[in-house]
């Protein structure tokens, strides 16, 4: 399997739209554990202490915890490993992986800049409830190109189950792909221009192009390009099999 997608999808399948009641996620998530597509159980802060009941007495499970906000000490519990912490306003979590969440619009050169020299990561919202909640093409190129550039590493979420670009036919919300953003962080550590890498809908081209990418440039794009959280962690999964990314075994 490819470098590309080695632990790239977190599991987020207790948020919307998938709302997977706790007990059911955990189970699931233990079922996956040893894949080596997924990345740790994405929480809410607010849900730890029902994670902690769900979790009890099983294998442990690795968590990213989602914050409100800048939080005093972290709850724990016996069979949780938080290995990040993500959210809007955080600052260096000692020897905790942190992802400070900006809007999309909002990620320039600069803040790039000032995350790197705190120890921080980038979270970006890529999609939502609202038509407003997806960044545009040029939005999430120009915060992608800031990120790569600048050499800070960055994570996504929302609106990314399908692998291609494309517009949800029941909403009729414009989706990323985590293909095209994939392709697109290739091209900005090669120096292209990005933004048509992002809007191609064209899925057999941009799996081609991925397909192309070599595992030296694979290393160097999941250097930056983290993961992403899903709250359905089959269906990327689905889509790289459709797209003959991984063999019908891998999971």
């Amino acid at each position: 399997m490819s470098a590309l997608f080695a632990g790239l999808f977190d599991d987020a399948a207790i948020f919307p739209p998938g709302n997977l009641p706790m007990p059911e996620a955990v189970s699931a998530h233990r079922a996956r554990q040893g894949s080596p597509l997924v990345g740790p159980f994405v929480c809410s802060l607010a849900r730890f202490g029902e994670l902690a009941g769900a979790a009890a007495g099983g294998p442990a499970v690795t968590v990213s915890l989602v914050l409100p906000g800048p939080v005093g000490e972290l709850p724990a519990a016996e069979g949780l490993e938080v290995v990040a912490v993500e959210g809007p306003g955080l600052t260096a979590g000692g020897t905790l992986t942190t992802y400070t969440e900006i809007p999309c619009g909002e990620v320039t050169a600069a803040r790039v800049a000032a995350l790197r020299e705190a120890g921080l990561r980038l979270k970006i919202r890529t999609g939502g409830v609202r038509a407003d909640a997806f960044p545009s093409e040029a939005e999430l190129a120009g915060a992608i190109w800031a990120a790569v550039r600048g050499g800070l590493a960055f994570k996504l979420t929302a609106g990314l189950h399908d692998p291609i670009r494309h517009r949800d036919p029941v909403t009729g919300f414009e989706h990323h792909g985590f293909l095209n953003v994939l392709l697109a962080t290739a091209r900005a550590l090669q120096g292209y221009e990005i933004e048509r890498a992002l809007a191609d809908q064209d899925g057999r081209r941009v799996a081609a192009a991925v397909a192309g990418i070599d595992e030296v440039l694979a290393k160097a794009v999941r250097h930056h390009f983290i993961s992403f959280g899903t709250c359905s962690v089959s269906e990327p999964v689905d889509g790289l099999r459709r797209y003959g990314l991984i063999s019908e075994a891998t999971l």
